[in-house]
């Protein structure tokens, strides 16, 4: 969680103070994807699922217990653990 932390006050200082996690995005809000902070077999998996730099996703809901989280990604419902999607970085859509 620290270097997300670290990430997140980076982006700040560059002017980019919109960008998140899509972990901390809640049910219904937009954003735009700009990085996978994530290497090997998940980052694989997640690019195959549609999630590349600039493709809009949606947070549909969440599980009661916040994980694992359904996301709406080129027009069909992916589900993702809360710990990948920490790792997805999304500027919010306006």
């Amino acid at each position: 969680m620290v270097a997300g932390s670290l990430i997140g006050l980076w982006y700040v200082k560059m002017g980019r103070d919109n960008l998140r996690p899509l972990s901390e995005l809640l049910p219904g809000e937009k954003g735009v994807i700009q990085k996978l902070k994530t290497k090997g077999a998940i980052r694989r998996r997640l690019m195959d699922m549609g999630f590349v730099t600039g493709t809009s996703v949606e947070v549909e809901k969440t599980a009661p217990l916040g994980d694992p989280v359904d996301i709406l990604v080129k027009g069909c419902h992916v589900s993702i653990r809360k710990e990948e999607a920490q790792n997805v970085w999304v500027e919010l859509a306006k």
